[in-house]
């Protein structure tokens, strides 16, 4: 498209915003309330000023309709769920005595109640909080957060858009609650969901409300045929509706294949497609069902899960045959802009022409709003920003940041055997016994020990010159020490050196690797507050020097106890950074291996006989089409089996998964071939374990007894009863006890008193079974 059209009025919008803030203030404010330092109405506040300043940024680069509803104290699915009044049992009272301290109670627990399970976001690093339904599950509308939002907006003298979780997709996700039968399908409550769902429609509306998304990413996955019935069902409930707004139903993160019919015959006024990555695919689908004449589509041209620059004239092409499909065509993200950070103008220490490959949120914003100004206005209304944009790809392509041609021959060069052990499992598991004489049921931990508020200090003294490398090296060695000397002292058999020294686990080896790029302010929320840097990988990755050895073996050197060496997977490294998108997934991650390869054989060389290599994100980067997962899993198995396939058969392979639905990869585990793997379980109550069972899982793993995501402490009873109800699965002569996860985020009181409970209830069960080894 090159000339203007001037039928053509395109509208810019964008389907959410990053939550937390310029400088995390959000973050700050809820954990101050949690603290008692911040009060309910300076929260309130808080977050009321965050999204005014959203919703005015928004507006002031040029957005036509502002997302509300989007914006989280913690999570936007446990929003839906008070939405919906889904409360489980075992939190009502709390939320009946204080609506707000009931919400973080749901998200976090306390030390009585549990909180509800957490996993993650389709195929992001997002995490939600899962619905608990049941046959008795009573739904009750309380639309009080997204009307105020709503009403917010509209006093600004602004066109809001209320973004909310779709009925289909809150069902989809959630699982039924404790006690419930395991093959209750949530999804029979949608006829109770759906006049909920029309109750909250009707007060958006009369609170001003002119269109309402409902966002259904689950019909981005393989559907069966009775819940695409349902989602038709769904839209035509809602759409029959005679008192509601205009109706969007957006979809995000992959091709809708056999959904895509059902919603382009919805009685709804218009859709939110993406268009980018595989889900493109949608741009053909949508003209062979013939379009959507007469509705709007907003097109998600706009990558907003990933950090480069957008190819402006790609985009423009695509929007061009957008424009004779449907009714009216406006321009946007591709999902919520939660996914990346907030600007990328304020990384001051990156070279400047690196910058302009980048796209935050602020500038993915700028994009939407050019995209559409060509859309309307035609491209000679925004010659010069085409212009700086090829500029901008052309030197993203040809620089030599991005080319490295000794790490593409080493990677050429890769054989099978590179990515096997030399011996097969029953071998190294016997030599590994002999070698570290570990009692039944060893106790360990996933690797990080609490980040106090002094080493954080430490690091920013020493980024700030205010301390010397000596002296910030000294804090870390008394770290160390006083790890070491805790865990002998609890009892644990395998120790950890507690990772003082790093910031974050993905970012500590990203800025040890060339190829890398960190940034100083690029946080993204994961949970919670829980915010992390994701490091871009920007080119070929290669390590040109050990980066765990000194402070592995400086640990070691303290006890006679075995201490793991802790890395981060290859895949982990990907899914946790924003990745290059000018090669194969695959080709990165071999290169990531080889890295790592280096690193584990200098572990090794150095006297370490236990290795952590963790993949916590196997699963969430597994593909949300099953048709594209066999590929996946064998670059991705492959690669883990490459980083640790060189070491010896007494060396000890450990990994590591959390918050995450391993069913459906138990196969994909088992072909990592690691000697040892541990796993989130506590708050699914060891479902795990039982899914590695059911695949004859024949290797050691260590299902997690103590939840670290919440701030209580398990009590003595919870985590015996946990480990005999691991036992049920998992072989005693194979079962490890462990946390959930690394302990990072957690306070040094509890973490004191949850290992030593875990200890003890280890002991425990260890002495009610035979002495001997024997399965």
């Amino acid at each position: 498209m090159t000339s203007r059209n001037t039928a053509v009025t395109a509208r810019a919008t964008v389907h959410g915003y990053p939550r937390q803030g310029r400088d995390r203030e959000l973050k700050k404010a809820v954990e101050g309330y949690w603290k008692g330092r911040v009060d309910a109405d300076a929260l309130r506040a808080t977050a009321a000023g965050l999204r005014r300043t959203h919703w005015q940024d928004l507006a002031d680069a040029g957005i036509h309709e502002v997302p509300t509803g989007d914006f989280s104290y913690y999570d936007h699915v446990l929003d839906t769920t008070v939405m919906v009044g889904a409360v489980p049992a075992r939190h009502r009272a709390a939320v009946d005595a204080d609506a707000l301290d009931g919400y973080f109670a749901m998200a976090r627990g306390t030390q009585d109640v549990a909180p509800l399970e957490m996993t993650k976001w389709f195929d992001t690093n997002y995490h939600y909080l899962v619905p608990e339904l049941g046959p008795g599950t009573v739904f009750t509308a309380d639309s009080a957060k997204q009307v105020q939002e709503v009403r917010e907006a509209l006093a600004l003298g602004l066109t809001p858009r209320s973004v909310l979780v779709g009925p289909l997709t809150y069902l989809l996700l959630a699982k039924p609650a404790p006690g419930v039968a395991a093959d209750f399908v949530p999804l029979t409550l949608l006829d109770r969901l759906l006049p909920v769902y029309a109750e909250v429609l009707a007060d958006l509306r009369a609170a001003g409300a002119e269109w309402v998304q409902l966002d259904e990413p689950a019909l981005a996955q393989d559907r069966t045929a009775a819940e695409l019935n349902a989602a038709e069902r769904s839209f035509r409930d809602l759409g029959s509706l005679a008192d509601r707004p205009q109706l969007l139903i957006g979809s995000y993160f992959d091709r809708l294949g056999d959904a895509l019919p059902v919603l382009a015959k919805a009685p709804v006024e218009g859709l939110a497609l993406d268009f980018t990555g595989a889900a493109s695919a949608n741009l053909d689908a949508l003209a062979s069902v013939g379009g959507l004449p007469g509705k709007r589509l907003v097109a998600g041209v706009v990558d907003g899960r990933n950090i480069w620059v957008n190819d402006l004239e790609k985009s423009l092409t695509t929007l061009g045959t957008l424009l004779g499909l449907a009714g009216r065509v406006d321009v946007a993200a591709s999902c919520s802009l939660l996914h990346v950070p907030l600007d990328a103008a304020r990384e001051r220490d990156l070279d400047p022409q690196i910058l302009r490959w980048l796209s935050f949120a602020r500038q993915k914003t700028a994009e939407v709003v050019t995209l559409a100004k060509g859309l309307t206005r035609g491209t000679g209304a925004i010659a010069a920003e085409l212009a700086a944009n090829r500029a901008d790809l052309a030197s993203r392509a040809a620089s030599p940041i991005t080319y490295d041609p000794v790490v593409r021959a080493r990677a050429a060069a890769v054989t099978d055997a590179d990515t096997r052990r030399s011996t097969p499992y029953a071998e190294r598991a016997a030599a590994q016994r002999a070698h570290l004489g570990l009692p039944l049921l060893p106790t360990t931990t996933i690797g990080s020990f609490p980040q106090t508020g002094e080493l954080r200090t430490a690091r920013a003294d020493l980024r700030a010159g205010r301390i010397g490398a000596a002296a910030y090296e000294e804090r870390i060695a008394a770290e160390i020490g006083e790890v070491i000397t805790f865990q002998e002292k609890a009892g644990l058999d395998v120790l950890v050196h507690g990772e003082p020294e790093r910031n974050d686990m993905v970012q500590y080896f990203a800025e040890q690797l060339t190829g890398y790029l960190a940034t100083r302010h690029g946080w993204v929320q994961s949970y919670g507050t829980r915010c992390v840097r994701p490091p871009i990988l920007a080119g070929d990755i290669s390590r040109p020097e050990p980066m765990t050895v000194r402070w592995t073996t400086y640990a070691q050197s303290l006890t006679s106890r075995p201490v793991k060496g802790m890395l981060t997977g290859p895949v982990t490294m990907l899914a946790w950074s924003f990745v290059r998108d000018d090669q194969p997934l695959g080709d990165t991650a071999r290169q990531v291996a080889l890295a790592l390869r280096d690193e584990v054989g200098d572990l090794e060389a150095n006297g370490t006989s236990v290795i952590q290599v963790d993949e916590p994100a196997l699963r969430e980067t597994l593909p949300l089409r099953a048709a594209d997962r066999p590929a996946y899993l064998r670059w991705a198995t492959e690669a883990f089996r490459l980083a640790t396939g060189g070491v010896r058969p007494d060396t000890q392979i450990h990994t590591h998964m959390c918050y995450a639905e391993f069913g459906d990869i138990v196969g994909a585990i088992d072909d990592l071939d690691a000697d040892v793997i541990s796993l989130e379980a506590a708050r699914s109550h060891m479902q795990v374990a039982h899914e590695l069972a059911a695949h004859g899982y024949p290797r050691e793993a260590g299902p997690g007894v103590y939840d670290i995501h919440s701030p209580r402490v398990p009590g003595a009873d919870e985590v015996t009863g946990l480990l005999r109800k691991g036992l049920e699965a998992v072989p005693a002569s194979r079962l490890w006890v462990n946390p959930d996860c690394g302990l990072k985020t957690r306070g040094w009181p509890e973490v004191r008193a949850s290992l030593q409970t875990l200890v003890t209830a280890a002991r425990t069960v260890r002495a009610e079974l035979p002495a001997a080894r024997a399965e």
